[in-house]
């Protein structure tokens, strides 16, 4: 009598035997493009869009934050709330931001009006806002109102240098970031141009809102192989965070050629070093919009309970585009892990009819999820816990 062997004991045979042919993925793959919709339209702001998704009013849902301008348009900042879901995010009529009891706006310039990001400038807790402008000054905007409601003083331009004297000044279109960039706990500025370069000033002494006493007026710029980094075809704007997962903060851009960039750090948290970049793709081919200029914004769209980061990229036509994340092979809950939760996923999946559409546990796309699943199942466990996983 032949006894089939279990497939608890098939994959324990196979994270012991069986080599590991399968290494995790070094970029973020993404998913095919898609518009994002306001009152079921299009959002198209007037000139160059640059989004974000951040809570702008403490109800747990994210929300987009658009700023807007140029080619003409004034440079205002639109604020799209969220009348969803975590999971299925969903948009209404749109406000524009207010500074001192009316709308806030800026002297456009070619390409920009506003490039917006949600920080947390000063210590009161409140939500503030920095933008970066088409004259590569960055201006942060303190909230004066509630952190529900968030409303702004009239903003003060970034300053730099012995005594915070100089204005700081990429040159041109300023994008900034507000991260920790050199690993010791407080956060600094990073910000693109039209030059090309990553400009960073440094937090000197951990201040509460920051100084940036050390920075020259155009910053220290991220190197590549010892040499300047320039983004190909200029107009840096840069997302800094983990993309591969290894640990480390990596860079993403865009450029004027309407691509996405990625930079993987091969230095430190502390020390970050570049050594060339990979072209983000979008459904298998890299992003390549055209010449109108691409500002991305790291998000988890869906809530971070998807394990995977997504992407939003403001663009010249004034709409916004949302590449997903997409679940590596034997990630089949999407939480990020490669767990014993998609095991048991792969388990009750086994033998049963593959739906019409495909199964992610049907691993070699044969059309049946059985022992080579399995297989490829335990040669991927392998690959990211090793034998003693």
């Amino acid at each position: 009598m032949n006894h089939r062997a279990s497939p608890c004991l098939v994959l324990l045979a196979f994270l012991v035997l069986s080599p590991a042919t399968f290494a995790a993925e070094g970029l973020i793959h993404l998913g095919p493009e898609e518009i994002i919709l306001a009152n079921r339209m299009e959002i198209k702001v007037p000139g160059y869009s640059s989004p974000s998704f951040e809570d702008w009013n403490n109800d747990g849902l994210k929300d987009l934050i658009v700023g807007e301008g140029g080619s003409g348009a004034l440079g205002m900042i639109r604020v799209y709330l969220n009348v969803g879901t975590e999971l299925e995010p969903a948009f209404g009529d749109f406000f524009y931001v207010q500074s001192n009891g009316k709308d806030l706006t800026f002297t456009p310039e070619g390409c920009m009006g506003a490039h917006p990001r949600v920080v947390q400038w000063d210590a009161d807790g409140r939500k503030d806002l920095l933008v970066g402008l088409a004259d590569g000054t960055i201006r942060v905007f303190l909230n004066i109102a509630s952190d529900n409601e968030p409303a702004f003083d009239g903003g003060t331009t970034v300053k730099v240098g012995s005594g915070g004297l100089a204005t700081l000044d990429v040159g041109s279109r300023a994008t900034p970031a507000f991260v920790d960039w050199n690993g010791d706990g407080t956060l600094d500025l990073v910000a693109g141009g039209l030059d090309g370069a990553i400009h960073v000033y440094e937090n000197a002494g951990g201040a509460v809102p920051p100084r940036f006493h050390s920075s020259p007026v155009g910053g220290m710029l991220v190197q590549e192989r010892d040499y300047n980094l320039m983004v190909p075809s200029a107009r840096s704007s840069p997302a800094v965070f983990d993309v591969d997962g290894d640990g480390t903060k990596d860079l993403l851009t865009g450029n004027t050629n309407g691509q996405i960039l990625f930079y993987k750090n091969m230095g430190t948290n502390s020390l970050p070093a570049f050594a060339g970049y990979t072209f983000v793709q979008s459904a298998g081919k890299p992003i390549q919009l055209g010449g109108l200029r691409t500002r991305p914004a790291v998000c988890h769209w869906t809530g971070a309970k998807d394990g995977y980061w997504d992407l939003l990229v403001g663009y010249g036509d004034g709409k916004i585009r949302l590449y997903r994340g997409l679940p590596r092979p034997g990630d089949f809950n999407a939480d990020g892990l490669l767990d014993g939760n998609d095991f048991t996923i792969l388990v009750k999946a086994l033998d049963k009819p593959v739906p019409p559409g495909g199964s992610p546990c049907d691993l070699n796309g044969d059309g049946a999820v059985d022992l080579l699943d399995l297989r490829l199942f335990a040669d991927l466990w392998l690959a990211e816990h090793g034998e003693e996983g």
